[in-house]
């Protein structure tokens, strides 16, 4: 793994397939452009080659969008030269450390490293530099309704409300999760609000049907090869819908880099 030091022109870059930030917010952007225009980048971004003149982001990401906000024509970048196995590690390990992730970006980004690695939670642990217990904590968040994942994503809930939702069946954390987020509940009122929901008879529902595995499976390879959440509902006769979620145009030119 060669690596070095060079200033990079900004629209050389594209952002990297391995990011797991899922939602960047625009006025922690502004902000972080602002701290930029005054102080310039503090930290390099962490990129590779992917052709001859451009370059893929390892980690960094938010720095090299607010560079662009802040209208710089250069960045600073340590260039490394690794392969696409060794990308992805890096990538999740560096964000991870380094890039403020909210309680669900980590848990989805630990969750991805377990999986590409064949990882134990202490292995991982040990990787990132976090104790197991706090692993454990996070990846737990990862049996949410995948509604309740995006609310705590978007900061709608915190961590503590999420593990405390956790307590619920999954087909009952949404309905939860909405009077969490529109009463304000704190974590301990929505502790004693589970207990209360699990103390209460329950009426039996329909199960609704399960996604096919395969079209799971189609959905998390599209979204790891373009950066992006993907969702896939299947109609009938073999129709359906394919949608594309991003949260800024930058975002988007970066997902269309991937598919031009």
């Amino acid at each position: 793994d060669e690596k070095y030091l060079r200033e990079i022109p900004v629209e050389l870059i594209q952002r990297g397939k391995y990011q797991p930030r899922r939602d960047m917010d625009q006025q922690a952007l502004e902000e972080l452009a602002e701290s930029i225009r005054q102080q310039g980048i503090m930290q390099p971004i962490v990129v590779r080659p992917i052709s001859e003149s451009k370059y893929e982001i390892i980690a960094g990401e938010r720095r090299w969008r607010a560079s662009q906000l802040a209208q710089l024509d250069r960045v600073p970048a340590i260039v490394r030269d690794v392969p696409d196995e060794a990308a992805v590690a890096m990538a999740l390990i560096e964000n991870i450390q380094r890039e403020n992730l909210n309680a669900m970006e980590e848990a989805f980004a630990l969750q991805r490293l377990q999986d590409e690695f064949e990882l134990t939670q202490g292995e991982v642990a040990e990787a990132i530099g976090k104790s197991r217990s706090t692993v454990t904590n996070l990846l737990r968040l990862m049996n949410l309704h995948d509604d309740v994942k995006l609310m705590l994503e978007h900061g709608d809930l915190e961590m503590g409300h999420g593990r405390a939702l956790l307590g619920l069946p999954s087909e009952d954390q949404l309905a939860a999760a909405n009077q969490v987020n529109s009463k304000s509940m704190s974590v301990r009122q929505t502790e004693a609000f589970v207990r209360k929901l699990l103390e209460s008879p329950q009426p039996k529902r329909k199960a609704s049907p399960a996604k096919d595995p395969n079209v799971k499976q189609l959905e998390e390879e599209l979204s790891e090869k373009l950066g992006a959440r993907i969702e896939i509902s299947q109609g009938s006769r073999g129709k359906g819908r394919l949608v594309i979620s991003y949260n800024s145009l930058d975002e988007l030119d970066g997902i269309l880099s991937h598919i031009k």
